[in-house]
């Protein structure tokens, strides 16, 4: 009788998510996302001459795509987490973490020998890398409201 009492208390206790507000949470995040990086992908057109030869910045549906999918992982893994980790924020933060590292790989490995590429597109490539991790990263942990528990 004592474990059924502790475990409907310690339920009670947990912080509910409201997920019809992680859905729009989500949204706004992959929204945010993808904006950023065409923003950064226009500006940085200002300073670096793409080479339509390379395929990543021939234009910016690459950057639409290269966000949008991983944004959308990004938020169903969030909401994974808030649902069954006891330190979602804390556990999502690693794996951001450690994505973002994963990301740069390709960057500095296979990029550099695609046709058209430049050390200046690289960097691009590696900004927008930052920039979505980071917006991705923060919009869902920090507006979600799924902070450590």
């Amino acid at each position: 009788m004592a474990t059924i009492a502790t475990a409907a208390s310690t339920r009670d206790a947990t912080p509910s998510i409201k997920w019809g507000r992680y859905a729009r949470v989500g949204l706004g995040t992959i929204a945010a996302a993808v904006l950023a990086n065409v923003v950064v992908y226009y500006l940085a057109g200002l300073f670096v001459a793409y080479d339509p030869q390379f395929p990543p910045l021939a234009n910016v549906s690459g950057a639409v795509i290269f966000t949008v999918v991983p944004a959308i992982g990004a938020t169903l893994l969030y909401a994974i987490l808030l649902r069954f980790a006891r330190r979602p924020a804390f556990i999502f933060a690693i794996i951001a973490a450690a994505t973002f590292v994963a990301t740069l790989i390709p960057d500095f490995t296979s990029a550099p020998a695609l046709p058209g590429a430049t050390g200046g597109q690289i960097a691009v490539l590696v900004l927008m890398h930052a920039v979505a991790a980071t917006v991705i990263t923060g919009s869902l942990t920090r507006l979600s409201g799924g902070r450590a528990r």
